[in-house]
């Protein structure tokens, strides 16, 4: 018989983990995974900053998200963080947690400096890349397998990239809730490509500008530029080849969004549009309509939840062959996976070929909220009975 389990999700703090967020990677995945758990009938806890509005039950431990997804390390976040898993800690030793689920790897950080002390088993998504001398690897070399901590990859990609991580387990993908994208088909689409993500060199938004401009179909482009040298630089570049730049994510919000600030922006004659940072609402609405999305990244990324948003929508996606994507894309059938900037105009022109309906249904039956929170739940169970049992045999 299925146990109930109690989770405690030990959230990140750069924003709040919300539904509504615009930019927010991680805090999304730990609102899908919590939602997920809660619809299966587990107990999620989420020990999060007061600004957040999670689906299960909430245990604030800041007042207030640091709102930047990117800033200096202050002595201030530096305080509120150990307060946030000093908090968190006490809620995980009053004796009704079976497990902790965390997502950032400063926070893994201070287990290893012994200033939080688990209780219980910890599983800690492993959301960053791996790098030559990054903290896993570091950590990796002091770990043994009778370490608390289990860590699991997001991607088959990123699972090789941490070949060798003690306690390292299964990938498990994101997940998100299908049911809440809205769905077009062809017939409704329009003739624009949509490219969201953070603007940074990586991410590759210029070949995303050059692929519009040889294919002569107008690009909208969405997304934060966060308080780096080098991104607003990138973005000093792009602005050059941008033909509009206005704020589409803090006019409007609900059913007049496409009449009032979608159309005027696609009746102007501009090509080239940067709409900045939008939220959850609206980025769904700029799915819907595409074309097209681009995800031209210039890195591996290990999960893109770009494609499986864009695909819930009906919306293709024309992606570089880097990171994750060839596990996520079906290539010819939910969009296409290109080696090249030629490559990936002749994709764009291709476009139409690809069914609306193939790309949904190919991430309601791999990546929904169901499928993950039901992996995350399994683990947790798997993890939990074998050290019970190694309990019972080492007494």
């Amino acid at each position: 018989m299925k146990k109930k389990m109690h989770v405690l999700h030990i959230a990140t703090l750069n924003r709040p983990i919300r539904q509504d967020l615009g930019y927010g990677p991680i805090e999304t995945v730990i609102y899908n995974i919590d939602k997920g758990l809660h619809k299966l009938g587990h107990r999620s806890i989420v020990a999060c900053a007061g600004d957040s509005r999670v689906f299960g039950e909430q245990y604030t431990t800041i007042e207030k998200s640091f709102s930047e997804y990117w800033s200096e390390n202050t002595r201030v976040q530096q305080e509120n963080m150990r307060r946030h898993l000093v908090i968190s800690l006490q809620r995980a030793k009053k004796g009704d947690i079976d497990i902790i689920h965390m997502h950032d790897a400063v926070m893994v950080e201070y287990i290893f400096k012994g200033v939080f002390k688990s209780p219980v088993p910890i599983v800690m998504t492993l959301h960053v890349p791996a790098e030559d001398k990054g903290s896993f690897k570091q950590w990796n070399e002091s770990l043994l397998c009778s370490s608390c901590a289990y860590f699991v990859p997001i991607s088959e990609y990123q699972r090789k990239q941490h070949h060798g991580l003690v306690n390292a387990q299964k990938v498990i993908h994101h997940g998100i809730d299908v049911e809440d994208y809205p769905f077009e088909s062809n017939t409704g689409k329009q003739d624009y490509l949509f490219s969201i993500g953070r603007i940074t060199r990586d991410k590759g938004q210029d070949k995303a500008i050059e692929i519009a401009k040889k294919t002569g179909l107008r690009l909208i482009l969405a997304g934060n530029v966060q308080n780096k040298v080098k991104d607003r630089a990138f973005f000093k570049t792009l602005k050059k080849s941008i033909g509009l730049v206005t704020d589409a994510g803090k006019t409007f919000t609900g059913s007049d969004y496409y009449e009032k600030v979608m159309k005027p922006i696609l009746d102007s004659d501009k090509q080239i549009v940067y709409i900045g940072e939008v939220d959850s609402a609206q980025k769904k609405m700029w799915y819907r309509y595409a074309r097209a999305t681009l995800f031209p990244i210039q890195w591996g990324e290990p999960f893109g939840l770009v494609l499986i948003e864009s695909m819930a929508c009906g919306t293709p996606v024309v992606a570089f062959r880097k990171g994750s994507v060839p596990e996520i894309i079906i290539h010819g059938k939910t969009g296409f996976v290109v080696d090249s900037i030629k490559d990936m105009i002749e994709a764009v022109k291709a476009i139409r070929l690809i069914d609306p309906c193939d790309c949904r249904r190919h991430v309601k039956d791999n990546f929904s909220i169901a499928s993950m929170a039901g992996k995350y739940s399994k683990l947790y169970q798997r993890i939990v009975d074998e050290r019970n049992l190694c309990l019972k045999t080492s007494r």
